[in-house]
């Protein structure tokens, strides 16, 4: 008989139609099905021995909820007997509510019940308390997770016993995840935690990498991925690490119409063993990141969600660095430009900051430009080994490509048709800050704000902190100044301030979305004695009225 080993995570949803994604134990026919007669089947397909099934549930009634259960070969698997959380149930939005976005990045495994934790409570085990302690009151209507759901090079003692078991640990890549099996470990210890698991069946996700899904700094420059690449290891914990984002992340995010248009997915389904499908493309997007589009939009009535990906599509070419590629920059860019008017907020989500600490700002641009030979050939030098060792990589780090967001910001926070909010979404470094940019001269209608929060569950070492408080201080900007003219750095085409935080400790942002108006709240996993995690609010402020 089929067992479920993984899920459901309740994944797409709209008005009418959502998915919902598991694992099972071995093939088998899984079904969803709704109190309200809604549901729907797949069969499941495989990858390296795994069973999985993305079920599409149709016949949903737009601004109502209904609980599901999940079935394989007519056998009830969902809820599991004897549970002790409320009945998973999907909520489908209505075209004239609100939006409740909650968002975080970064987040370790939780220890086992009972166990130590060493980096505190998570935020999101807080969020699943708080939503089982009163289930009719509120909730996210979307979670959006901007990276680094995984740790493949950060493994916990007790994936570290697992894997010696495998194999030996003094040998490349040592505690770091080394192929499929092992990334599916990871997920397992991430999402099979009883409240984790109960949150992610009944509030739809999103989700998007960041670097520690794969490895620290991935894609930080082409002299870094030339050594990589050099290693006898490297290869297998890239593909394996693309594809289970795909089979656990990627899929999600997607429409019932995309994933019909997919012949990734149509491959993977009409063969009994789709891991040479999936292994292919996995090859060819390392080959060329133009073959794969991990970016995607999401349109939640008028709230348009453009989840961006600042990993994968990046140009690393000295000469002509850029954090999108030039197909992924236009598509980025037709996106935000699509019926103008039809969108009240726009968030961006890239896991990486756009807008930085000025000192931490100007750092990355100077330090591009030494690595592009700015200063010479010995500059250069330095310059490739302070950016490995100061993580020197984020959207700053790329001044073109900063510019260009900048620019596409302005543009799609102007004019007549200009929507009220333009934000971006971000996570990252390990804590969180509310950002606004100004333009010379009038600038965009919209309300323009960076916000960042993160981590969901980790930790900042606290010299960082410290470098994090300082970075935003009127000495900081002298000094970052100065980098800038030693690296013969033009102005940024956008000033900005911090006008919140910066935060430390495990957090969400959630912002409530309702015609024109915005408001943001930020909220801190706390512990209460006996009675688990809770979040406890640290901010919450109107950003449209």
């Amino acid at each position: 008989m089929a067992g479920l080993r993984l899920g459901p995570l309740l994944r797409y949803t709209d008005g009418a139609s959502a998915t919902v994604w598991v694992e099972t134990s071995r093939p088998c026919t899984a079904a969803v099905r709704c109190a309200d007669g809604a549901g729907g089947t797949a069969p499941t397909f495989q990858v390296a021995g795994h069973h999985y099934a993305l079920i599409p549930v149709t016949g949903l009634t737009a601004g109502t909820a209904t609980t599901y259960e999940v079935f394989l070969d007519g056998t009830r698997v969902w809820p599991l007997p004897e549970s002790p959380f409320p009945p998973s149930s999907i909520h489908a939005p209505g075209g004239e509510g609100g939006l409740r976005v909650a968002f975080g990045s970064c987040r370790w495994a939780s220890p086992p019940a009972g166990g130590h934790d060493p980096v505190g409570p998570d935020a999101l085990d807080a969020l699943a308390t708080r939503l089982v302690a009163g289930p009719e009151g509120e909730r996210p209507d979307v979670l959006l997770l901007l990276g680094d759901q995984v740790y493949a090079d950060e493994t916990s003692e007790t994936t570290q016993r697992w894997l010696a078991a495998r194999r030996d640990l003094d040998e490349p890549p040592g505690d770091g995840v080394a192929d499929y099996e092992e990334y599916t470990h990871l997920y397992y210890e991430s999402w099979l935690d009883p409240r984790i698991r109960w949150l992610l069946s009944t509030v739809p996700s999103y989700m998007i990498f960041d670097d520690h899904d794969v490895i620290d700094d991935w894609n930080t420059s082409a002299a870094w991925l030339a050594d990589m690449r050099a290693t006898g290891w490297w290869r297998e914990r890239l593909l394996s690490g693309l594809m289970s984002y795909w089979v656990h992340q990627h899929l999600g995010n997607l429409s019932p119409a995309e994933l019909a248009a997919d012949p990734v997915y149509e491959g993977v389904r009409t063969v009994p063993d789709g891991t040479d499908v999936l292994r292919t493309f996995a090859a060819r997007a390392d080959a060329d990141p133009a073959t794969a589009r991990w970016s995607y939009r999401r349109d939640f009535g008028r709230v348009r969600l453009l989840m961006i990906d600042s990993r994968a599509a990046r140009v690393l070419t000295e000469d002509r660095r850029a954090m999108l590629d030039p197909d992924e920059e236009a598509w980025l860019r037709e996106q935000v430009r699509d019926t103008p008017g039809s969108y009240d907020h726009l968030l961006l989500g890239t896991s990486l900051p756009w807008l930085l600490p000025h000192l931490v700002h100007d750092a990355e641009g100077w330090n591009a430009a030494l690595c592009r030979g700015e200063r010479g050939e010995r500059w250069a030098r330095f310059g490739e080994k302070m950016r490995r060792a100061a993580d020197l990589e984020h959207w700053s780090a790329f001044p073109e490509s900063f510019a260009g967001l900048a620019e596409l910001i302005a543009e799609a926070g102007s004019g007549r048709d200009a929507p009220a909010t333009v934000c971006v979404l971000s996570g990252d470094v390990h804590h969180a800050y509310v950002a606004e940019p100004s333009w010379p001269g009038r600038g965009p209608d919209a309300r323009v704000v960076q916000l960042v929060c993160s981590p969901v569950h980790n930790s900042v070492p606290a010299s960082i902190r410290t470098g994090f408080r300082i970075g935003w201080s009127a000495v900081a900007r002298g000094l970052g100044r100065a980098l800038a003219r030693h690296g013969r750095l033009p102005r940024p085409p956008v000033s900005w301030r911090k006008t919140g935080g910066p935060w430390f400790g495990n957090q969400l942002m959630t912002l409530t979305l309702r015609g024109r108006s915005a408001r943001l709240r930020l909220e801190q996993a706390r512990t209460r004695e006996g009675k688990g995690p809770r979040l406890t609010t640290l901010l919450d402020s109107e950003l449209a009225p």
